[in-house]
């Protein structure tokens, strides 16, 4: 059977049952002592977020670089029934001359 508590009072129910008070600080400088580690913890939250809103933003303009980027590539790529070489470079490419392409061929 469990032991039964009394809240507050001893068992002769004319005692305070509380901590003794030289043990504890006083409620007024424990409750500072909380709300500045909670408003330290906040501080080092807040430093955070905006750390990843820096870099968030920072990628989202890389991202739209390599988007235009790709963008002007694929802007220069020939129709699909274009036969040419592809020159994504912008690099001058003489044209190929072929031989004679109207020579029958022998197998």
């Amino acid at each position: 059977m469990a032991p039964k508590f009394s809240y507050g009072y001893n068992a002769n129910m004319n005692e305070s049952t509380s901590p003794s008070t030289r043990d504890t600080p006083p409620l007024g400088v424990d409750l500072a002592a909380s709300i500045k580690r909670v408003a330290a913890k906040v501080q080092l939250i807040a430093d955070a977020v905006n750390g990843l809103c820096h870099d968030r933003a920072q990628l989202e303009g890389k991202i739209e670089d390599a988007q235009q980027r790709i963008q002007h590539i694929l802007s220069r790529l020939p129709e699909q029934s274009d036969g040419r070489q592809l020159n994504l470079l912008g690099q001058v490419v003489a044209p190929t001359i072929p031989e004679d392409d109207n020579e029958p061929t022998t197998h």
